[in-house]
């Protein structure tokens, strides 16, 4: 049976749809600006100004994300946990190796 349009509980739902979508886009959005940050490090071997522990407290973040999004099986948490959780660990390796 589909909401009647009119109601507070279609207009919830539909709030609620159109925020999913945009935390979506905005989730791929922020991982594809990381990418250059990854790749600057590892093709130029050049870590300076990045700072392992800002981005390890990223790290950490990622990691409490992707174990709340998993009880709360919410896919839109945690599938974008395992970008950052790669993402993040890269920049880390990578600022501890050629910082």
């Amino acid at each position: 049976m589909a909401l009647d349009p009119t109601t507070p509980a279609a207009s919830a739902a539909q709030q609620d749809s159109t925020l999913r979508r945009l935390l979506g886009g905005m989730s791929v959005f922020t991982l594809l600006m990381t990418i250059p940050q990854v790749l600057t490090i590892w093709l130029t071997h050049q870590a300076a100004g990045v700072s392992a522990s800002s981005w390890s407290a990223y790290l950490l973040s990622a990691v409490l994300w992707f174990w709340y999004g998993i009880q709360k099986r919410d896919k839109n948490i945690y599938l974008p946990c395992v970008g950052w959780i790669g993402l993040d660990s890269a920049v880390i390796a990578g600022a501890l190796i050629y910082g």
